[in-house]
């Protein structure tokens, strides 16, 4: 049995039976839900349905943790597998283009700026 996979006794105090792979997917999986309460809070301070950047940094460290606890752990559980590889790529993906449309932005306010209209 690896390291990774043994009881952690620095937590036996507590009653809780803790893996360091079960630590980070359950890690993963509070990032994960979290994510909810802080679009909740961006959503509620702007008025409005928004996504902030952080909601999709957060959908994909906890999914990539998950993914992590279920590929590695003892576990090898192909369904929380397929339960997190799909939304891991998804906030991926939607990380880019959030990071690609700001710059556009940026490069679109810099430049009427850098040339205002007459």
């Amino acid at each position: 049995m690896n390291a990774m996979d043994q009881e952690l006794v620095s937590l036996a105090w507590t009653g809780l039976h803790m893996t360091p792979w079960k630590l980070i997917g359950l890690t993963g999986a509070a990032l994960f839900g979290a994510r909810w309460l802080v679009q909740f809070v961006a959503s509620r301070r702007a008025r409005r349905p928004v996504i902030p950047r952080l909601f999709w940094y957060m959908s994909l460290c906890g999914s990539l943790m998950a993914l992590g606890y279920f590929l590695f752990s003892s576990k090898q559980d192909a369904v929380g597998v397929l339960q997190n590889l799909l939304p891991a790529f998804t906030a991926a993906y939607s990380l880019h283009l959030d990071i690609r449309h700001r710059r556009e932005q940026a490069a679109a306010a810099a430049d009427a700026r850098a040339h205002p209209a007459r």
